[in-house]
């Protein structure tokens, strides 16, 4: 079978039933603004079709390879003194980024979702470093000495799912103003689904803490010899310091400047080694024809075969990532509007995924070329990145790259802090523990539970240490948690039919048969597409859970096949839910959430902004609304401009835009400013608890803007 064929067929099935439901609520169509919505998912898909099939077809030279003639390069402490210094300096500076930008902390929406206030490059940005893990940097650039481009394959199948999300999901998650995937399920179904969508999401979550802490203490095992866990405490202590303190807003703050230095750092590497072999005819000649592949192989290699990573990246992986992950969740509900929101959403697959595909392989790419040109000697695959890095760095320069590598580590440990601090407050501790519990004691529980899961992420350290890579250790994690979660959220968003009582057995059952499929792998086989397993593993003294290293990504398929069988067949032999449960949580049902989330009817396309210049209140009104939104007042003519009315929520900023929403918040208007003086002016009058949150320093003579959203 044809990899490129069978991803692309598979994959535009379901592109295009995304497209059939966008085209059906009047999200895509051949006017307008749906006609601009067709033409970049269109126009997205095309990319990604001619890149990698060019990779996969093109004719392609080959220069002869070159045996290194040159010294055995000795066992070393890799970099100097200088290097770890920089590192060291790098950490501090973080922890100090971290804890000033989130010391504003009044409660768990800001410790959660920074206020919802952010602009959408700053949440694609921040989204970047958190997917960009310490473990893609040592994972991917092993693949790619390997098979070279066919490393990619993982950040450029994301396409797929576009319009699912974008015109699906998003817009349901963000106006039904849920705070955690798993309060969707009680609100779509019942508290029993609710339940067990809790076990799930945190079983991935804090397995995911695990992995990337194993990741990084191999990391400086590798580099200084130390300790591995020794190493995976260190930096997750630093990292759990500015969370608890911080929240969302020192997570994103942090994570945005560690996503530049990360698509920085890549960039450079690759520079420095098509540089150093004469330019890119030269680098791109120096890889084997083999490793300028989009697809290495389909089902050949039980390491990395095309199938299994369609299965599991694309289909299982991406899925829960986009549309599951708490941690990228609290991301796109950290946004001012659903429009930001799809903003950054489109600009990762199309833009940003991309070139951190190019930034966590290039060491592999580069290590690879360098071998094949006789520059360096036959090197271990997972050593690709920190040697090819030392080889082209100067002393200090290395240590920047390092730091980018820590960077990478702390970036994904700190989201994934705060998306199980926020399952731990909104799913187990305030429906079951203490449902009345005050905002300032949700606070204290979840900063704990911020402490709680990095501990736990550290204790599971020793269990991917039993994997002989990363990329398996990661595989098999995935693949074994994520098809339940995925195939209930996805029937339960677009099939009206789906029942509680089926997204209960989705997610139990499901889970349940994987299991099986761990002790047993071989009922695996007949959805392995001709994968073969290792049939002497059961001799190998390899332990209980021997099985999860067979087929660990052909597990995902196996593990979605069995999960949508179950739904299915349970679905029609049970009571759909009605038609008022369903408002606003499921496709096509969109203008009763946003009715639900503005409190009157309204439209994603109806928007309006204005000057006004800020003045302090003397008193703080009550907060309206089911968000709790603070109170403000303003002159007739701002309620005029934005064709607004009292009781309308709005969105107040600092006119500079380059600050991404620091200083802003939302707000509903309470009223009108009574002063017959003062009606011939723009001005929006602002509690004294909340006005220095948009007007700071000497900013109190500049006008805000105030935009109305739906």
């Amino acid at each position: 079978m044809d990899p490129y064929i069978y991803q692309y067929s598979i994959g535009g099935v379901i592109f295009a039933i995304g497209l059939y439901f966008a085209f059906r609520q009047g999200s895509v169509g051949f006017s307008g603004r749906g006609f601009r919505n067709l033409l970049l998912m269109l126009g997205g898909l095309l990319f990604f079709m001619v890149l990698q099939g060019y990779l996969q077809y093109a004719p392609m030279s080959e220069r002869e390879a070159v045996t290194y003639t040159g010294e055995e390069r000795p066992e070393k402490m890799i970099g100097e003194p200088i290097d770890y210094a920089i590192v060291g300096v790098y950490l501090v500076m973080i922890l100090v980024i971290g804890t000033w930008f989130g010391r504003r902390q009044k409660g768990t929406k800001d410790f959660f979702f920074g206020g919802q206030r952010f602009s959408w490059w700053m949440i694609a940005f921040s989204l970047v470093a958190t997917l960009v893990g310490s473990y893609s940097f040592v994972k991917y650039s092993q693949a790619a000495y390997n098979y070279g481009f066919a490393s990619s394959q993982s950040y450029l199948n994301d396409w797929a799912l576009m319009p699912l999300l974008l015109f699906g999901w998003l817009p349901i998650l963000y106006f039904s103003r849920i705070t955690t995937v798993p309060e969707y399920f009680e609100r779509r179904f019942n508290r029993k689904v609710r339940v067990a969508a809790t076990a799930g999401v945190l079983v991935y979550l804090i397995s995911y803490v695990g992995v990337n802490l194993y990741t990084m203490g191999t990391v400086f095992h590798h580099l200084l010899g130390w300790d591995v866990m020794g190493a995976a405490i260190l930096v997750a202590g630093i990292s759990a310091i500015y969370v608890t303190f911080g929240g969302q807003t020192s997570v994103i703050m942090t994570d945005l400047f560690q996503g530049m230095m990360l698509l920085a750092t890549g960039i450079v590497l690759l520079i420095l080694g098509v540089h150093y072999l004469g330019g890119f005819d030269a680098f791109f000649g120096n890889l084997p024809r083999g490793h300028k592949l989009a697809f290495n192989n389909f089902n050949e290699n039980p390491t990395f075969p095309a199938v299994g990573i369609f299965w599991q990246d694309a289909m299982a992986n991406s899925a829960f990532f986009y549309f599951l992950n708490q941690g990228i969740l609290m991301r796109y509900m950290a946004t001012k509007s659903t429009r930001e929101a799809r903003k950054a959403a489109i600009a990762m697959p199309l833009i940003l995924m991309p070139i951190a595909a190019i930034v966590v392989a290039s060491g592999g790419w580069i290590g690879q070329a360098f071998v094949h040109a006789g520059v360096l000697p036959e090197m271990e695959p997972k050593k690709a990145f920190y040697i090819t890095a030392e080889f082209l760095s100067h002393p200090g320069v290395f240590g920047l790259i390092l730091a980018a590598l820590t960077a990478a580590l702390m970036s994904t440990v700190d989201t994934l802090i705060t998306a199980v601090s926020a399952i731990a407050v909104n799913d187990v501790y305030k429906p079951f523990v203490n449902p009345k519990a005050s905002e300032k004691k949700l606070l204290r529980t979840a900063r704990l539970s911020a402490i709680g899961v990095t501990l736990l992420g550290i204790a599971l350290v020793p269990v991917f240490m039993q994997f002989k890579t990363i990329y398996a250790a990661h595989g098999a994690m995935t693949a074994a948690v994520t098809p339940p979660l995925v195939i209930a959220l996805m029937f339960s968003v677009f099939w009206r039919r789906y029942t509680a009582t089926a997204a209960l057995a989705t997610i139990v059952g499901g889970l349940f048969v994987i299991g099986v499929s761990i002790f047993i792998p071989e009922i695996i086989r007949p959805f392995a597409h001709g994968v073969p397993m290792d049939e002497n593993f059961r001799d190998a003294d390899e332990g209980l859970f021997a099985g999860a290293k067979q087929y660990k990504f052909m597990r995902a398929l196996f593990g979605l096949v069995a999960s949508a069988s179950i739904g299915i067949v349970v679905t029609f032999f049970t009571k759909p839910e009605s038609k008022e449960r369903q408002a606003g949580l499921v496709w096509g049902t969109v203008k009763e959430a946003i009715k639900r989330y503005k409190g009157s009817e309204g439209s994603e396309d109806d928007e309006a902004n204005t000057l006004a210049m800020p003045r302090k209140g003397e008193v703080e009104a009550e907060p309206m609304g089911d968000a709790d939104l603070p109170v403000v007042k303003v002159s007739a003519a701002v309620l005029e401009k934005l064709r607004a009315k009292v009781g309308d929520p709005v969105y107040i900023t600092d006119t500079r835009a380059w600050l991404g929403g620091l200083n802003s918040m939302h707000v509903r208007i309470g009223g009108l400013i009574e002063s017959d003086a003062d009606d011939e002016i723009d001005i929006v009058e602002i509690g004294p608890d909340n006005f220095d949150q948009i007007v700071t320093g000497r900013r109190g003579d500049k006008p805000v803007k105030i935009e109305r959203f739906y």
